[in-house]
C-alpha cells in the first residue's frame, strides 16, 4: 500500500509574518513572553518600527517595582507580626505578675490597653442578676443572659471595623470606639459566657479577615488564670 506524500513544509516568509501580525494586533499582549525572545533593534528606526528594546527595559522596570513593592509589604507584615507578639507577651507577664485576684482584674482591664495600644479594654459578663458570685463588678461590664450568644453568633474571635461602640460593651467610652475584636473567654463549666472587648478609636484597626493566632494564645493565657484565681476564692 503506497502512502501519499505529506507536503513539503516551507518557512514562513518575512512577509507573510507581518502580514499574520497585522491582523492579529494583540498577541503580544497575550503572550508578552515572546518579546523576550525577540532580538530588537537598538532604537527607532523609524515611526513605523517598534523599539522592543525600549518595551522590554520598561517591563523590566516594572517587575522590579512590583517586586520591591512586595518585599516591602512583606517586611512591613513581618514587623508588624513582631511588634504584636512582643505586646502580647509583655501582656501576659503583665497578668502574670498579680499578686491577687483584684490586681489581675485591674491589669486586665487597664494595664492591657496601654501594653496592647488600643484605648479601651472591658470584660464582659452575663449574669441573671446586679452580682457576678466569686467576681468583683468593678472594671467588668454585666449584660444579661443571652446577650453574648446574640453578639458573636457561634464565633470565638470577631473583628469589626468601621463601626459605632456599644455602651453595653464600653460603657462611657463607647463614643471613642471605631474598630473593635471581642473574644469569647471560657472561664469554667459553672462560670457564666464572658468576652474581652478591645475598642480603638482608628476604624481600620480591627478588621475581619485579620489573624487570630495571638490574640487567641492571650484569651487562652487569661482562661487558665481566672480558673486558677477562682479555684482559690472557693
Amino acid at each position: 500500500m503506497t502512502e501519499t506524500p505529506k507536503p513539503a513544509q516551507t518557512d514562513l516568509t518575512a512577509t507573510e509574518v507581518i502580514d499574520w501580525l497585522k491582523s492579529h494586533p494583540d498577541f503580544f499582549q497575550k503572550h508578552p513572553e515572546m518579546v523576550e525572545m525577540l532580538n530588537p533593534p537598538e532604537q527607532k528606526s523609524g515611526k513605523n518600527v517598534a523599539d522592543f528594546q525600549s518595551y522590554l527595559i520598561e517591563r523590566l522596570k516594572a517587575d522590579k517595582t512590583e517586586a520591591v513593592k512586595t518585599a516591602r509589604e512583606i517586611v512591613e507584615t513581618a514587623r508588624h507580626n513582631m511588634n504584636n507578639q512582643t505586646r502580647i507577651h509583655t501582656a501576659v507577664l503583665r497578668l502574670l505578675e498579680a499578686p491577687n485576684f483584684e490586681h489581675f482584674i485591674e491589669s486586665l482591664t487597664a494595664d492591657l490597653t496601654a501594653l496592647l495600644d488600643v484605648d479601651i479594654t472591658t470584660l464582659v459578663v452575663e449574669s441573671d442578676g446586679d452580682k457576678i458570685p466569686q467576681i468583683a463588678t468593678n472594671g467588668i461590664r454585666i449584660v444579661p443572659e443571652g446577650t453574648l450568644g446574640n453578639w458573636m453568633d457561634k464565633r470565638s474571635i470577631m473583628h469589626q471595623s468601621d463601626i459605632g461602640g456599644v455602651e453595653a460593651i464600653y460603657g462611657a467610652g463607647a463614643s471613642l470606639v471605631r474598630s473593635q475584636v471581642l473574644i469569647r473567654i471560657n472561664i469554667g463549666h459553672h462560670a457564666p459566657p464572658a468576652i474581652l472587648a478591645f475598642g480603638s478609636r482608628d476604624p481600620n484597626q480591627f478588621q475581619e479577615g485579620q489573624g487570630t493566632e495571638q490574640i487567641s494564645f492571650l484569651a487562652q493565657v487569661i482562661e487558665r488564670l481566672f480558673r486558677s484565681w477562682l479555684s482559690e476564692l472557693d
